[in-house]
C-alpha cells in the first residue's frame, strides 16, 4: 500500500527523534511491502526563524493533502522567556490542530513491567496500570477569547464548550472503553465550572447509548491525587482540553519517563501523531533524547492507516528494546545508548524477518544486536 506522510520535525530534539521514527517506518515499509512517501516541512520556532510564521501556509497545505502527519516537537527558550513575544512557536501547533480539525487527543499510558523501578511512584501502586486518556483538543480555555487590559494589570481567558464539541470526543472515548475494560472516567470541575456541568450532563446522556460501559465522575483535583495514589483504577479517561493537558503529563511519571509516551490527534478527515514531551532544547544535538515516544506515535499512525500487524511489530520491537535495556540515558543511566543507536536497534529488529536471536554479549559491547 502507498501512503503520503507529512513530517514536521519542529524544534529542539524534534528532528532527532523524528528521524528515528522515519527510519523505523522505512523498515516497516520494506518488510511489509508498503510505500511511504515522506515530505518534510517546517513548523514552530524553526518556521518563525525561517519565514516569520510558526505555521507557514505551505506546511498547512502539505498536512491537509497527506494521509497522516508525523510531528516532532515545538518550543524554544527565546520565546518561553519572553512574555511580550507576539509570535510564538506554540501558536503554530494550536492553529494546526484547529485547521485540521483535530478535536481528539488520545494518549495511552502504561507501566512497563521492566521499568516499574524507574518510576518515582511505589511499584505496588503502578504495577498493571494501563489507561487511555481522551483529551478534547480544539475547544476550551486554550482557544477561547483572550484579553488584557490596557494598563496591563488584568487579563482574561474565556473557556467555552458546546454540546457538539463534547459529543464527538465522548463517542470516541465510549467506543474505546467498549473494546477495553468497559470503564470510563469523566474528569471535570462540575462543582465550580459551568462548562464542566455541561460536560457532565452531555456525557451522562451519551452513556445511555453504551450500557456495557461503567461511568465514573471525578473532580480534577481529586483525579490528580488518584493518578498518584491508585492509577490502576483508570481505564479510559475523558476530559476537556486544559485538564487533559495537565493530567496526561502527570500520568507520564507512571512509565518512568515522559520519553515513552505517544499520542494521536484525530479529526474527521486528518490525523497527527506526536510524542507528548516538549522540544527539550537543552538536549538538542547531544544524542540523548529518547525516540521511543515518537516511534510509538508512528505505531499509532500505522493503526490509523489500517496497518495493525505493522503497528504491533513496531510495539514488539519497542518492548524488546526496553526489556534488553537498549535505552537512552533517561531510562538507562549506566550503559545507555544514543538516540540514533536506539533507532538502529528498532530498525534491525523490525527488519529481522528470520527471527534471529538477540546476542546479549554483543549488546553489552555496543555492537550489532542481531546475529
Amino acid at each position: 500500500m502507498k501512503f503520503n506522510i507529512a513530517v514536521l520535525p519542529g524544534d529542539g530534539i524534534g528532528p532527532e527523534i523524528t528521524q528515528q521514527s522515519v527510519k523505523v517506518l522505512r523498515a516497516v515499509a520494506d518488510r511489509f511491502d508498503h510505500e511511504f512517501n515522506f515530505e518534510e516541512a517546517v513548523v514552530g520556532a524553526a518556521a518563525i526563524d525561517l519565514l516569520g510564521d510558526p505555521l507557514p501556509e505551505t506546511t498547512l497545505e502539505l498536512c491537509k493533502k497527506s494521509d497522516a502527519v508525523l510531528f516532532g516537537a515545538i518550543g524554544d527558550p527565546k520565546y518561553d522567556n519572553d512574555p511580550s513575544a507576539k509570535v510564538r512557536p506554540e501558536q503554530g501547533l494550536l492553529k494546526l490542530r484547529k485547521e485540521l480539525g483535530l478535536f481528539a487527543n488520545i494518549r495511552p499510558v502504561r507501566a512497563y513491567e521492566s521499568l516499574i523501578h524507574k518510576s518515582p511512584l511505589k511499584p505496588e501502586n503502578i504495577e498493571g496500570a494501563d489507561m487511555v486518556i481522551f483529551r478534547e483538543l480544539t475547544g476550551g480555555i486554550y482557544f477561547g477569547e483572550k484579553s488584557t487590559a490596557e494598563d496591563g494589570r488584568s487579563a482574561s481567558d474565556l473557556c467555552t464548550y458546546s454540546v457538539e464539541e463534547i459529543e464527538r470526543i465522548a463517542h470516541l472515548a465510549f467506543k474505546a472503553a467498549e473494546e477495553r475494560r468497559k470503564k470510563l472516567t469523566l474528569i471535570d470541575k462540575a462543582n465550580v465550572l459551568e462548562t464542566s456541568r455541561l460536560w457532565r450532563r452531555t456525557v451522562t446522556e451519551i452513556a445511555k447509548d453504551y450500557p456495557s460501559v461503567k461511568v465514573e465522575y471525578l473532580f480534577v483535583d481529586n483525579a490528580a491525587m488518584q493518578m498518584i495514589l491508585n492509577p490502576k483504577q483508570f481505564d479510559v479517561i475523558l476530559t476537556e482540553n486544559m485538564f487533559g493537558d495537565i493530567i496526561s503529563d502527570e500520568a507520564s511519571v507512571i512509565g518512568g519517563s515522559i520519553g515513552l509516551l505517544e499520542s494521536a490527534s484525530i479529526g474527521t478527515e486528518n490525523a497527527l501523531f506526536e510524542p507528548i514531551h516538549g522540544s527539550y532544547p537543552q538536549a538538542a544535538g547531544q544524542g540523548i533524547a529518547n525516540p521511543i515516544a515518537s516511534v510509538l506515535s508512528a505505531a499509532m499512525m500505522l493503526d490509523h492507516l489500517g496497518l495493525k500487524k505493522e503497528a504491533e511489530t513496531v510495539r514488539m520491537a519497542v518492548e524488546l528494546s526496553i526489556k534488553l535495556n537498549v535505552c537512552t540515558i533517561d531510562i538507562n543511566k549506566d550503559n545507555h545508548y544514543s538516540t540514533e543507536r536506539v533507532g538502529d536497534f528498532l530498525e534491525s529488529v523490525i527488519s529481522d524477518t528470520e527471527g534471529h536471536i538477540v546476542n546479549n554479549e554483543n549488546l553489552n559491547l555496543g555492537q550489532m544486536t542481531i546475529i
